[in-house]
């Protein structure tokens, strides 16, 4: 298991009182670092403006590195940027990419990137839902035009819908997006009618859902989805704040079911992907809850 990250990631600044704050890439660095003291850690490199430009319009892409930032410049009313974040956001999406070049490579098959700000509501015009690259689409991307791969998997398994990652690949075939997510909930998206052109997969989970229906989404409807679309390469959006703990959210998983879920998948990467898979640390807003499910998350990929 290779783990990127960067002291980057760290300084992005969205404001006293946000919940998408340091202190949360801070509780999984700890845990991590404590549970795998082994593991291989690498910095996570700068992704280029070409590879994001792949999934991103060139007016979102000078907006967020080229505009002038003194204090913050605030892109809605839940996500803002610091003079540091341009750095972050491209270290976040960086690790993707290189997390991608090294499980195609013979010698890794398994890469987790440990980054921040999360990615996923980012559509190709614009950066919400306190996201500014949608670094996992970004590393789709990168897989299909730069390793000539015609089946990728986004499994994104976060409380909140990835719309951004949906919206980016919904005429895409070679690229599957696969969720289940709190619904009615931020950003009100993600209903099971929205197929794309098939490649797309929505379960929907109500209020107050905890293992039960969590695991039945995933077992008898996402994973079937993803098993008959063969993945190359298998993606995951590992955003925790479906847990109990979670402020931002009405589920009740545990700890144990992101260690079921990363099992499966790891399993479905290992039939269909030669065992190639990379996750991107998305949401989660207790720090508690953080800590248990990054490294329940990594149990469960690592066997």
């Amino acid at each position: 298991m290779l783990l990127y990250t960067h002291r980057a990631c760290l300084a992005h600044d969205a404001g006293a009182g946000h919940p998408e704050c340091p202190a949360r890439l801070e509780a999984v660095l700890h845990a991590v670092r404590a549970a795998f003291p082994l593991w291989n850690w690498r910095e996570a490199p700068r992704a280029s403006r070409d590879a994001l430009l792949r999934v991103h319009t060139r007016d979102l892409v000078e907006r967020l590195l080229d505009t002038p930032i003194d204090g913050r410049l605030r892109l809605d009313e839940d996500t803002a940027m610091s003079l540091d974040s341009p750095e972050a956001a491209l270290r976040a999406a960086g690790a993707g990419v290189a997390a991608v070049d090294a499980v195609m490579s013979v010698n890794h098959t398994q890469a987790f990137c440990a980054v921040r700000p999360p990615g996923h509501h980012s559509t190709a015009a614009v950066a919400m839902g306190f996201c500014l690259f949608n670094s996992v689409a970004v590393a789709a991307a990168h897989a299909v035009y730069q390793h000539g791969l015609e089946r990728v998997v986004i499994a994104d398994f976060d409380v909140h819908h990835g719309n951004g990652s949906q919206d980016i690949f919904a005429r895409d075939d070679r690229v599957m997006y696969a969720s289940s997510h709190q619904s009615p909930l931020y950003p009100n998206s993600g209903q099971p009618d929205e197929v794309g052109v098939g490649n797309l997969a929505n379960a929907p989970l109500a209020p107050g859902a905890g293992s039960e229906a969590f695991r039945h989404a995933w077992r008898d409807v996402l994973l079937p989805r993803i098993e008959a679309f063969r993945p190359q390469l298998v993606l995951v959006s590992a955003g925790f704040d479906g847990h109990r703990l979670d402020p931002l959210a009405d589920l009740v998983l545990e700890a144990d079911d992101y260690r079921w879920l990363s099992a499966e998948l790891a399993a479905l990467a290992r039939r269909h992907a030669e065992g190639r898979l990379v996750s991107l640390l998305e949401g989660g807003y207790s720090l508690a809850a953080l800590r248990a499910c990054s490294v329940a998350h990594l149990e469960g990929l690592s066997g």
